[in-house]
């Protein structure tokens, strides 16, 4: 039941883009053990004025190939598969070209009840 978005600059081609979006959904299913078919993305691309970051933020070199990934997800995973999740994405995007240190991922925990996939129905609330 993930939610991502792909924020990245723009200049890169439909198959990187796509490539990119592969690997993040890839890894949520190894790393946090998403069902394969529950994929849901949203990959944008921003022209320079509209991608702002700090190119070195903790001592981290940045350049303008940062991608960014927001996961929405259901709170509960432990730290270890979160710390699993985050190498794995700079794993596999390292292996597509993409610096590991312009790789940011931030995960946002929501309760399951805060999920609608359609027809107006929260899907995993508690029956009423």
């Amino acid at each position: 039941m993930p939610f991502v978005r792909i924020e990245l600059r723009k200049g890169r081609t439909a198959d990187q883009r796509r490539a990119i979006s592969d690997a993040v959904h890839a890894t949520m299913v190894e790393a946090i053990k998403v069902p394969p078919l529950d994929r849901f993305q949203v990959v944008t691309e921003h022209e320079a004025d509209g991608f702002v970051y700090d190119p070195t933020y903790l001592d981290i070199q940045r350049t303008d190939g940062l991608v960014i990934v927001q996961i929405t997800l259901n709170a509960g995973r432990t730290v270890e598969a979160r710390q699993e999740l985050y190498k794995t994405i700079a794993d596999k995007l390292e292996k597509l070209g993409v610096r590991r240190q312009d790789v940011m991922v931030n995960l946002v925990e929501t309760q399951k009840e805060n999920w609608s996939f359609g027809n107006g129905i929260a899907q995993y609330a508690a029956p009423k």
